[in-house]
C-alpha cells in the first residue's frame, strides 16, 4: 500500500477493509483507486467491491490467495495494442479467463489549479492513446504506474503546472480540477479486458457466441504455424487473434496466444485443435467465456 501517492492510500484501505469483509464480492484490478480498470469493475459487476492492486502480479495473487473472488485485467487497446504482458503473467497464475468487458477510454486532463499545464504524468499507454493533444499543446508527457495513481500523486504535490491524465472518477477522488475531457486522439478508443478466477467456467449453452483463448508453442521446422494453422481454416474456425512471443532469450522456440470463437465440445473446434495439437509442441488452454461483443 505504501506505494500508492498519499491520498490514494486512504481510499485503498478502506476498499481492501471492504474487500476482506467480503471476497466473494471483490474484484481485484491494477491500479490505484479511480483508475480505467477501477471503471471496468464497476462497468462488469456494479454490485462488487473494486480492490485495488499496485501491480498485476498483485490482482492475480489477490484471486490466487482469496481475497478475490475474480480480477479484471486489460489485455489490449483499439489504439495502443496490448496493455499486459497476460502471455507470462497468465500461464503461471493457475487462473483461468472465465470473461471478458469492453470499456469506452475516455482521457481527461486534471490539475490542482488554473495554471497552464506544462506536463502530463500518467500511464504510458494513456499517453500514447493522447499523444496528438499534448504534442500540440507542447506538453510534457512523463510516465507513471498508472493513471489513477498519477492523479493522487499529482494531488499529492500540487506543483502549478504539472497535471495528469486519467479517468474523470480520479479527479472526483483526489479533488482535482478538470481541465479537458476527451483527449484521446479517437473517439473509439476501446479497452478489452479479461475476467479471471480460480476455477474455469463453461459458458451455458445457448446463451450467444462464446471465445475461447489458449497458448501454444509451435515446433522448430519449416512452415510450423501454416500446418499448426490449418485445421481452423479447414474447419471453418473463425481466429479472432494470433499474437506471437519470445520466452526466454533463445528466439529460437516461438509461442502463440490465440483467441476463436467456439469452445471445446463443438465438433469443429474440436478437430481443430486435434490437428494443432499434433503440429505443436503444446497447447495450453486459458479459458472459454461468453462473447461481450460479437466479432462476426
Amino acid at each position: 500500500m505504501q506505494n500508492y501517492p498519499a491520498p490514494a492510500r486512504v481510499i485503498v484501505a478502506d476498499l481492501a477493509a471492504k474487500a476482506a469483509a467480503d471476497p466473494s464480492r471483490a474484484v481485484a484490478y491494477q491500479g490505484a483507486p479511480g483508475a480505467n480498470s477501477h471503471l471496468a469493475a464497476l462497468g462488469y459487476a456494479p454490485d462488487c467491491v473494486p480492490l485495488p492492486c499496485f501491480a498485476f502480479e498483485d490482482a492475480i495473487d489477490a484471486v490466487r490467495c482469496g481475497q478475490a473472488m475474480r480480477a479484471i485485467i486489460p489485455i489490449e487497446n483499439s489504439l495502443h495494442g496490448r496493455v499486459a504482458d497476460m502471455h507470462f503473467l497468465l500461464p503461471e497464475s493457475g487462473l483461468h479467463i472465465v470473461d471478458e468487458y469492453f470499456l469506452r477510454i475516455r482521457h481527461c486532463l486534471m490539475a490542482p489549479d488554473t495554471t497552464p499545464v506544462r506536463s502530463a504524468i500518467s500511464h504510458p499507454q494513456a499517453l500514447g492513446q493522447c499523444r496528438h493533444y499534448l504534442r500540440e499543446r507542447n506538453i510534457q508527457p512523463v510516465a507513471y504506474a498508472d493513471t489513477a495513481g498519477a492523479a493522487a500523486m499529482v494531488a499529492e504535490r500540487k506543483t502549478p503546472g504539472e497535471g495528469a491524465i486519467a479517468p474523470y472518477l480520479a479527479a472526483e477522488l483526489y479533488g482535482l480540477r478538470l481541465i479537458a475531457e476527451n483527449i484521446e486522439d479517437s473517439d473509439d478508443n476501446m479497452t478489452r479486458f479479461l475476467v479471471l478466477a480460480r476455477e474455469p467456467r463453461t459458458p451455458v449453452a445457448h446463451v450467444g457466441p462464446v471465445m475461447t483463448t489458449f497458448l501454444f508453442e509451435v515446433k522448430n521446422v519449416p512452415a510450423a504455424l501454416y500446418k499448426a494453422m490449418g485445421g481452423f481454416a479447414t474447419n471453418g474456425v473463425n481466429m479472432t487473434k494470433l499474437e506471437s512471443y519470445q520466452r526466454g532469450a533463445s528466439f529460437a522456440a516461438t509461442e502463440f496466444y490465440c483467441d476463436i470463437e467456439g469452445m471445446p465440445g463443438d465438433a469443429a473446434v474440436d478437430r481443430a485443435l486435434a490437428e494443432l495439437e499434433f503440429h505443436t509442441k503444446w497447447v495450453r488452454m486459458l479459458g472459454s467465456y461468453r462473447q461481450a461483443r460479437p466479432r462476426t
